[in-house]
This record gives structure tokens, sequence and C-alpha cells, in this order.
């Protein structure tokens, strides 16, 4: 193909000189001094204008033309690539151009490409002159073919055969073909370094990504030459040197030989050690824009110290992040170490040159229409016209990251063109579904026509508020809720939440029921940030109920019923008496919560601590105090792994003439939130049925390593290995009995605690967030004749919010 290029070039200039001679001929023979050129024609264009060829044709009508300007004029139109052929005629004083247009390029493929993303080559191969709707030279194909090759030998494909063919198409046309045969990558046989004395190769080359054949090839794909993760390897075979005190470690060569079948690699790289360096001196000199006492806390490296190039990188890297909080974000800090090659010692420098301090101009958030202005920018610690600080921005960014309608958050800064100190902040935001919607119906014999549905949104209008509403009804179950809560409430960041409730549940009138509540209620909460991580609240609730039980109720429930509250018996007739009673509880509540997570879902890291205590008001009717904390904890282990900690502790306790908190104050454990591959609600005390009554003290904790998730999923699921431990129990205000109806009791006591291990996967979809687990439970207790076993559950489920 290159000797047909240059035949085809060889023929152009031969044709060239030709028409000039041709000319040259004629010209002397009609007229020695030329002519006056009074008027001009181009002939055989078909795509291209003449106002083109006259553009770059240097001649002008009423120009004397002689053969050296007929000589510069054809070099001038060959020179712009765009035709195969010119010829100049003179007809009198009329100068005529004939012209073959090159082709153009209709449109191009390429085939057999695997390794290389089709959409990367066609951007790429733009800069070599293959596009549609440019000029066709047939040396294109050959920058083509060499720009190919020399991708996939980077890649370690030697034996690529790469074929090109060109398809001639109506109106001067062309399509081209391009067929990528790239064979096998050529395999590392052989690494050697030479040099290393004082080091195990199978030390040095512990992190290499380059490696000969092993039995994890196959899925590390390590054993596969490419020459971008040689130059990777050099540079960590550098660094394991630098940071361990040879600071003139250098490598003096490379050689990559490749097999005459070029299916195999063979590499050696030549290493000058050197000596081992301490450093005597650690100076920090240039501009204080910052104490210099705070710069050189930041100092890792100390007199005394082996040299560790890591070290200094380090302390750049903190000193950078440093200036950067005070607005100096294009601070340079370089360090460099002068060798004292006699005395084996490093003096190092670090030299600072803080630059502009850059402002911020602008604050605009992209992405986004769904969302007040208002509504971001408070969540802003970042303020315009302020100083640039990295700190504040990557707070800012953090805090819109945990808005429950923001699913991911990009920041970017730019320069204000013609200000050497602005800067705009850019938040590029992606907007996450709001809340969950669901509904349904349904019949059963028993409650008839069943009708639910609840919603949640958590940015109600746009103003991100947050409303929740939700309603089942049937013939003996009807559940109704409202609230709403505004985060900020003023603009010191007050939150206040309202809600009322209804709840009626009658199911004592069927066969299988024994229980029945109902209550209505009102809360109202505030909320009062104290510090950035830090919020305390406060509120009210108010409560009156109704409990009822009968004859065939558990002995649990006709104890509580008849000895708190206002008690009552209601006969019905048929010799059914039902026992009763009513209250009005009034609870104070306060709450103490730090939250520095990097998310509100699937968050990576930092922790959350949440502590909340509740207690009737005294002289209530039913009088009780209830606290529960919360802890979790995310701590990076390396790559994208992490390990999250949960905790959940429990405890309450009746208070006064009121022998125990009321049945729906009690702790449940077990479950999909609990201690999985336990039946829901189903662990701790047992009522006189055999079913699960609650304690007043819960203890739980989950273990979690996480698993990294492609980033595309990672928003919005996650899945995790797990070890779960926890139980309920009763301190002895409830009495309870066995099978045989022996007093029996549940006080916490650590050998009780049940723990599982299990997988999870949670997934958050418009529904909720559904959450999947498959458990096998450790230490489960199977029961006997007289006592209740543990009811296990190893595939779980659930629904549930995730605002």
């Amino acid at each position: 193909m290159r000797a047909d290029t240059w035949r085809g070039r060889a023929k152009r200039f031969l044709v060239a000189s030709l028409v000039v001679f041709g000319w040259a001929v004629t010209s002397a023979q009609a007229q020695e001094s030329g002519f006056v050129v009074r008027d001009m024609r181009v002939e055989g264009l078909q795509r291209i204008s003449e106002g083109t060829v006259f553009n770059y044709l240097p001649i002008n009508i009423g120009d004397s033309v002689d053969d050296l300007r007929i000589q510069e004029a054809i070099r001038a139109l060959y020179g712009q690539n765009l035709f195969d052929d010119i010829e100049m005629r003179q007809d009198g004083e009329t100068l005529i151009i004939v012209v073959r247009e090159r082709p153009s390029i209709e449109d191009f493929s390429i085939d057999g490409n695997k390794d290389i993303k089709t959409e990367d080559l066609m951007e790429s191969l733009r800069g070599v002159g293959l596009a549609r709707g440019r000029t066709f030279d047939r040396s294109v194909l050959d920058n083509v073919t060499m720009f190919l090759r020399e991708q996939y030998y980077d890649r370690g494909k030697y034996g690529v055969v790469i074929d090109t063919a060109v398809t001639e198409r109506p109106n001067n046309m062309v399509r081209i073909a391009v067929n990528v045969k790239e064979g096998d990558r050529a395999k590392i046989r052989q690494v050697n370094i030479v040099g290393n004395d004082n080091f195990a190769e199978e030390d040095v080359r512990a992190n290499f990504e380059l490696d000969t054949a092993n039995w994890l090839s196959w899925f590390r794909q390590d054993d596969r030459y490419a020459k971008e993760a040689l130059s990777g390897d050099l540079e960590k075979l550098r660094s394991y040197y630098m940071d361990r005190g040879y600071a003139d470690f250098r490598v003096e060569s490379t050689q990559v030989a490749i097999s005459p079948n070029r299916k195999d690699i063979y590499i050696t790289i030549n290493v000058h050690e050197g000596e081992r360096y301490t450093i005597s001196e650690v100076k920090l000199v240039g501009k204080m824009v910052v104490p210099r006492p705070q710069l050189e806390r930041l100092i890792l490296a100390k007199p005394g110290d082996i040299f560790n190039l890591q070290m200094l990188t380090s302390t750049s890297e903190l000193m950078g992040y440093r200036l950067s909080e005070e607005g100096y974000s294009n601070a340079e800090i370089e360090p460099v170490p002068e060798l004292d090659y006699e005395t084996k010692e490093v003096a190092v420098t670090f030299f600072l040159d803080p630059k502009n301090r850059m402002y911020v101009r602008q604050i605009n958030f992209n992405g986004v229409d769904q969302v007040d202005d208002e509504v971001l920018r408070r969540e802003m610690r970042q303020t315009e016209g302020s100083y640039l600080s990295s700190r504040l921005v990557d707070r800012s960014k953090i805090r819109l990251q945990r808005l429950p309608y923001v699913e991911k958050v990009e920041v970017e800064t730019t320069e204000v063109p013609g200000s050497p100190d602005l800067v705009d902040v850019d938040f590029d935001l992606e907007y996450r579904m709001p809340g969950q919607f669901s509904g349904g119906i349904g019949y059963s014999e028993s409650q008839k026509l069943i009708l639910n549905g609840s919603i949640v949104h958590t940015n109600f209008l746009g103003t991100g508020n947050r409303v929740a509403l939700q309603a089942n009804s049937g013939r003996f179950s009807k559940l109704y809720s409202l609230s709403h809560t505004d985060p900020y409430r003023t603009i010191n960041g007050i939150s206040r939440t309202v809600g009322i409730n209804y709840r009626d549940i009658t199911q004592f009138t069927s066969a299988t029921s024994d229980f029945s509540t109902t209550s209505a209620g009102a809360t109202l909460n505030y909320g009062y940030p104290i510090s950035e991580y830090q919020s305390v609240s406060w509120g009210l609730n108010y409560q009156r109920s109704e409990l009822l039980s009968s004859s065939n109720s558990t002995r649990q429930s006709q104890q509580w019923v008849a000895n708190n509250g206002s008690p009552f018996i209601q006969d019905v007739g048929n010799g059914i008496v039902f026992f009763g009673t009513e209250f009005d509880a009034y609870e104070l509540m306060a709450g103490w919560s730090y939250d520095s997570r990097n998310r509100a879902l699937f968050a990576d890291r930092g922790s959350s601590h949440q502590f909340f205590l509740s207690a009737t008001v005294p002289g209530s009717e039913v009088e009780y105090w209830t606290a529960r904390y919360n802890f979790t904890k995310f701590q990076p282990l390396f790559g994208r792994w992490n390990l999250m900690v949960n905790a959940e502790l429990g405890y309450g306790e009746a208070l006064n003439a009121t022998t125990a908190l009321p049945p729906y104050k009690q702790f449940y454990g077990g479950g999909p939130q609990s201690v999985r591959g336990y039946k829901e609600s189903w662990m701790g005390p047992r009522d006189s049925f055999g079913r699960p009554y609650g304690g007043n003290v819960l203890v739980a904790s989950q273990v979690e390593l996480i698993i990294p998730l492609p980033d595309k999923f990672s928003s919005q699921a996650r899945a995790s290995l797990f070890f779960d431990i926890g139980n309920v129990f009763n301190s002895g205000e409830v009495d309870f009995t066995d099978k045989l109806g022996s007093p029996v009791e549940y006080k916490p006591d650590f050998d009780e605690l049940r723990t599982s291990v299990g997988i999870a996967v949670q997934w958050l979809a418009p529904l909720g967030l559904f959450r999947f687990s498959y458990a096998l439970p450790l230490n489960e207790y199977e029961g006997n004749d007289r006592f209740y076993g543990d009811e296990i559950e190893r595939f779980q489920f659930s629904i549930g919010q995730a605002f």
C-alpha cells in the first residue's frame, strides 16, 4: 500500500511537471513575455466551489502570468490536498483551470475491535484525517494503519493485523472499511530485575500490576503485557526504594523483548539501588500566608528519620489542603531534596508559593429544576463573595449529598476569564425520586374489603419539606397518620415536625384475636443544630388510648388492662365479658444526635449517634419512660471495601403505680432490621399463648462488610456480608410462664444473645427500600416440651421507608 501511495504521488508530480512544461512551451511559442489575465474560469468542479479555488490561487484578474507564475499556482493548488490532477490552459486572455477533485469520505466503519471501544477509535482517528465529509487521500490509510497498530502494541497485542478497503460511491464519494484482527495479547514469560541487592525480587515486585503466569492470571489478567502497566510498575519500583531511604535510586534501562511468534514477552529492568540516606534537615521557605507553626506541624519527615518520599509527598498534600482552606487553592508546595553523597544525608526544603488568594463570584446548581434554589443554597457552607475554602466546599457537597432527593453531587471550580483571583463554584446534581408511593386493595373473610396506601415525599412542592401520609382501612383494623417536617422552620436551622395519628384495631371480635387497641394522638417536635454535626430535639406527644381484652386474651394483656389506667368491664351478653382501660398519656421527648455521614442513604464514611429519651408528664394516668440509643460507624478498609458497625440499645420502665410499659411501647427484636435469620419481632419473651409479647430491654448489633458495586449501582443498591447479635429481655415488670404454666424469666443475660451470619442486599426503588437477606443462625434454641424455641426464618424480605 505504501508503494502504491508513492507511485501515486510520483505520477501526480510527473503530470504536474508535464503540464507546466507544456504550458512553458506553448507560452514560449505564443508569447515570450506571457499575457495579462482578463478572465478566469474553472472546469471539472463537483463539490468544491469556484470561490474556494480562486481563494487559494495566487493569480488575480489583471495579473501578468508567465511560466514561473503558472508553476507557483499549480503548486499552491496541489498543496491544499483537494485535487488529484490540475491543468492550466490559455484561451485568448482567459486563464482556464481544469481540475479533478479528490473524492470525499462518505462513511467509514471499524470492525473486529474488542479491546478499544469504537466510539473512542472514531474520535481518535479524526486526528489522523479519517472522518466523514473530509477529502480522501490514500496516505490517510497509511496513517490509520500506523495509528491503530501503535494503539494495539501499547496493549501488548503485537500480532494485530489491520486491513483497509476503499469502495467508490456515486458523486465522487468513497466508503472506507477498516477491519481489525486483534489477535492474542502477548503474555509475560519472564520479568528480571537486575541490580537489586538489598531486597528480594519477590518483595520488590509484590505490588506490580504485571506478572508472569500464575494460577490467578485467568482472573486478574496480570500476565498480559501493556505499555501503560509497565510504566506504572516502574513508578511503583521507584517508590518502593524511595520510601525506604534509597534517595538516589534510579532505573537505568528497561528492555522488552518479543518472541518471534509475537506471543511471549521478556522484560528486563536494570536498576541502581544506591545507598540508604537519612534526613539531616527540613526547612520551609516561601511566603507564609498561614502561620509558620501551623504548617510546620504538618511536616511528617523529621531530622534523623530514614528518607521517605511518601512522607514528603503527604506533607505537601497536607500543606496544600491547609492553604486551600484559606483560599489559596492554587498553591504550589514542592519538596526539594539535596543529597550529600559523602555523609549519605538529605536536606529537604519545602518551597511554598501560595499564588493568588481565590474568591467565589457565584455558586451555581446544575441538573435539578425540581428543587427551589433557596433549598439548595441553605445547605451551603461556602458563601459567595468570600474566599474559596476547600473545607467549606467539601462540607457543602456532603450536605447536598445527604438530602434524600439528591442522588449524586459533583463539584467543580471554574476560573472567571479576565479575573485571576475569582472563581465560580458549580455543583452538578443528579435528582433522585423524592419519596415512595404505594397502594393496594384486598379482601379477606374476616376483614372484608381492605384498602391501604402510603405517600412519603421529601421534597414537597420543591420546598425540601417532608410530608408522609398513611392510610390502612379494613373491617377490624384502621390506621391513619399524617406528618409534616420543615427542616428549616427558622433561618437558624430549627426544624419542626407536626403529626397526627389514629389507630383502631378491633380484631378481638374475630375467632383468632385476643386484644384491641384504639388510640389517637398528636406530636409536636423541634430540632436545633448546636454545631455542624450535632443537634438537639425536644417535643410533646399526646396519646388517647383504649385497650380491650377478654377471657380469651393472654394473661399478660388481661393483667395490664386490669391494673393500669381507668379499668372498666363491658358485658356484651351471651356470657361474653370484655375488660378494658382508658387513659391519656402526655409524653415529653428530648434527643441528641451526631451525624458525620457523607450521605443519608448508602453512606460509606462517617458515623452517627442518636439518643432519645421520653417520659410521661407526672400525674398522667399511665406513667413510664423509655430511652433508645443508636450508633452507626463506617470504617474504610482497603480500596472500596468498607466495614459498617451498627448498635441499638433500648430500655424502658413503668413509673409509680403503673405496673409495666404499655404493650405498644414494648421493644421487639428479630427480622431484617434487627437480628436476621430469626422471625421478625419473635425474639424474647412469649405470652401465655406462645406469641411474642416484647420486652423492656433491647440489645442488637450488626457488623457488615460492604461489598463494592459498580459506580452506576452504588447509589441505588448495596450488598454486604453480615454478623448479627442481639435479643429482647424483660427485667421483671411482666410475669411470664412456660408451656407448662410454670414461671419463667427473660432477664438480660449475655449467654442468651442470639447470633447469625449471612448475606444481604438492599435496593432503592420507587416503592421504598427493598431489603433481602439470607442468614444462618449460629446459636438458635430449638425448644422442648417446656420452653419455647426460637422461630427461624432464613430468607427475609421487607419494604421500608428510605427517607
